[in-house]
């Protein structure tokens, strides 16, 4: 079985690493980590903002599985701006690779409650890839073994758009626009006459994220929720949700990840400023059979919250 577990990792990897699209982290608890993919919502809470988010996928899957974690933090600042730091680190197998990012948006006024807001995003990405750590029982000729990739920089240019009521929001978003190369050729090898490309290139990913509040009750809401991701030469993923908020306190929920995997979701507002999430995933894929499901926690800490989002917290 452990045989079987770094076949698949391997088969991962080398998807990760060959392929012309590499694909951003995912997350379950999507619709409270906006910012990660959309610098428009920079100071969007109107608050202090800080937020922290840890996944671990495939839980029990051996050496190497994914995982990823970040940071946030946000604040409108003076004339209708926002501004922010975001930061991604994500890790599956041997690689490790963390992103930068400044985010800053402007908002508009669209009507009483209605904002338009635009965000952009600028900062690195930092890759590390040591092939040595692929632990192999059976050798594979086609497997790299070389072209190791120490602190590789790149810089990262992006941008959103996000609209929002009381009730509403939807926002459009690419976070990174730049189309660049992690490997250089020097890193591709001929084994025999095979050629074999370990070049891992990174695609445009477009973000379009949506929900509605409804109010079933003065201690009942109802929150709908969809993201869908979408990049050159991968499938389209598309994630749905249904969050309950009950007293303000307490969300139960669940999502589907198209093709991929069902979710449960609670979280629970331990104060006025502090909020506590916690996700599961099972997956609908063979992985499932490998791996014990898919966790993620999450903190978010605010300060200096006006009044009225303290009696009423906003449900996105």
């Amino acid at each position: 079985m452990k045989h079987s577990y770094l076949t698949l990792l391997i088969l991962i990897l080398l998807g990760t690493f060959s392929s012309k699209a590499q694909q951003d982290p995912q997350y379950t608890q999507y619709m409270y980590n906006t910012q990660v993919v959309n610098p428009a919502y920079a100071g969007n809470r109107e608050a202090l903002s800080f937020g922290l988010l840890y996944r671990t996928q495939w839980v029990n899957f051996g050496d190497g599985a994914p995982n990823t974690g970040t940071f946030t933090v946000n604040s409108p600042i003076a004339n209708n701006m926002g501004l922010g730091l975001s930061v991604v680190n994500d890790r599956i197998g041997p690689a490790i690779e963390t992103n930068f990012n400044i985010d800053y948006s402007y908002s508009i006024n669209t009507s009483e409650t209605g904002k338009l807001s635009f965000g952009l995003k600028a900062g690195l990405d930092i890759l590390d890839v040591d092939f040595s750590k692929l632990r192999r029982h059976d050798p594979d000729p086609n497997l790299p073994v070389s072209g190791n990739v120490d602190n590789k920089l790149q810089p990262q240019i992006g941008a959103g758009i996000y609209y929002n009521t009381e009730k509403f929001y939807a926002g459009l978003s690419v976070p990174n626009f730049l189309s660049t190369e992690h490997f250089d050729t020097s890193s591709i090898e001929s084994v025999g006459n095979t050629r074999v490309e370990t070049t891992a290139a990174e695609r445009m990913h477009y973000f379009l994220i949506a929900g509605y509040v409804f109010d079933l009750s003065d201690n009942l809401k109802f929150k709908p929720a969809t993201l869908f991701k979408m990049v050159s030469g991968s499938p389209l993923q598309a994630d749905v949700s249904a969050n309950f908020l009950l007293y303000d306190k307490v969300t139960l929920g669940a999502a589907y990840r198209w093709s991929a995997a069902m979710s449960g979701l609670v979280g629970f507002q331990a104060s006025d400023n502090i909020f506590i999430g916690f996700a599961y995933d099972y997956q609908t894929t063979d992985i499932e059979a490998y791996s014990d499901g898919s966790y993620e926690v999450m903190l978010r800490f605010e300060l200096f919250n006006r009044p009225e989002r303290v009696l009423t917290p906003r449900f996105f």
